[in-house]
Order: structure tokens, then C-alpha cells, then sequence
């Protein structure tokens, strides 16, 4: 067991090379499936342009999913910058979090089909409530793995302390509850306000990729 792992009081410490080339590959094949769903729709000669616009909702759910995948990955990529190495209890909290990633295509299709020009509201509505309930579950691996970090701060990376891993907490906390709330603003209010709700929280979580603003220095004091 390596030095590191017998102070973290973990399995043994990896290099995370492995742990980020699969995951970007994993980013890069998902990221990519969405663009599946983008179809040359059916249509008669000269009515290609309204074939275009009956596809827009595919459009939008595209743009809405391929971005919410980049800040993910934006999100992971800081996550990793975290820490100096792996053990197999982070490994298995990494592929939790691929997992609501390799997901997300098909929430992604339901809300493209259901809100097309033949959908109906109860339709949009599952589906805003799908899509919101599948962000939701991405926040808890995300608060898992803090939580690991925050309790094993001999993997922290240099420079990094445990009252800044703690402190990121807060944020897949936040995304698990306004994500639930804008599922049920779509849910019981609009399908559209819904998924503005979703939109937002997309935002936030790109606006804090570089983590939460803390009162504290982020750096351990040096011990004399």
C-alpha cells in the first residue's frame, strides 16, 4: 500500500490518468449519440423548410442537452484537479456519475418527441418531469464524491483543504432540490416553465464549474 493510501485510511492510491481518459472518452461518445436524434425530416419537394421547423423542438432539446453535458464535463474536469490520486472507492463513485451521463440521450428524446407540433401537454409534461428527475439523480454522485474527499483529505491534491471540499457540498444539493422543484413546476404549472427551470440550473452549475466562492483560504497553513 502506498503512503498516501495508508494516510487516507483507504485502498491504495492510483495515478487518475486512467480515471479521466475513460471518462472524457465516455463525455465524447455521449456528447456525440445526441446528435442521432437530428433527422433530415420527411417532406414533400418545396416543403423542405417546414419539414426544418417541425423539427425545431429536436433542435432546442439537442442544444439543451449537449450543453448541459459540457458543463458536466466542465464540472468533472475541476473535480479531478482536486485530488492526486485514485483509489477503487472513487473509482466506482466516478462511474456512478458516467452513468447519469451515458443516460442523458434519452430524456433527451422523450422531450424532443413530446414537445413536436403533434405532442400534447400531458406528454411535455412527462417528459419535462423525466428530464428534471434525471438531473436530480446526477447530483447525487456528485455529493457522494465530496463527501468521500471531505472525510480523506490525504487525497486531496496540494494546495487544496478539506473546508473547500466541503464547501462544494452545497452545490449538487441545491441542484437535487431545484431540479425536483422545476419537475414539478412542469409537472403541475407548465411544461415550459419547467424546463426554463432546468435551463437555469444548467446555468448555475456552469457558472460555478470553478466550485463555490468560500470566506476561508482554500490553502492548508504550513505547519513550522
Amino acid at each position: 500500500m502506498s503512503a498516501t493510501g495508508e494516510a487516507a485510511g483507504t485502498s491504495p492510491v492510483s495515478d487518475i490518468g486512467r480515471m479521466t481518459g475513460f471518462s472524457d472518452g465516455v463525455f465524447a461518445i455521449v456528447i456525440t449519440l445526441l446528435v442521432i436524434e437530428l433527422r433530415v425530416p420527411e417532406h414533400r419537394p418545396g416543403e423542405l423548410f417546414d419539414g426544418l421547423v417541425e423539427e425545431a423542438s429536436a433542435y432546442v432539446a439537442f442544444l439543451v442537452s449537449f450543453g448541459y453535458i459540457g458543463v458536466i464535463w466542465l464540472n468533472h474536469h475541476t473535480l479531478l484537479r482536486l485530488i492526486r490520486g485514485t483509489t477503487l472507492g472513487l473509482n466506482w463513485l466516478n462511474l456512478w456519475l458516467l452513468l447519469g451521463v451515458v443516460v442523458i440521450p434519452f430524456p433527451t428524446a422523450v422531450l424532443a418527441a413530446a414537445f413536436a407540433h403533434d405532442g400534447n401537454d400531458h406528454d411535455r409534461r412527462v417528459a419535462v418531469l423525466l428530464y428534471a428527475l434525471t438531473a436530480a439523480a446526477m447530483s447525487a454522485p456528485w455529493l457522494a464524491f465530496f463527501s468521500y474527499l471531505h472525510r480523506r483529505p490525504a487525497l486531496l491534491g496540494e494546495g487544496v483543504s478539506a473546508a473547500h471540499v466541503a464547501a462544494q457540498r452545497a452545490r449538487p444539493i441545491t441542484g437535487m432540490l431545484l431540479y425536483l422543484f422545476s419537475g414539478a413546476l412542469g409537472w403541475f404549472v407548465s411544461p415550459l416553465l419547467g424546463l426554463i427551470g432546468i435551463v437555469v440550473m444548467i446555468l448555475y452549475h456552469a457558472l460555478t464549474s470553478e466550485g463555490v466562492r468560500r470566506r476561508w483560504p482554500h490553502r492548508r497553513a504550513v505547519r513550522r
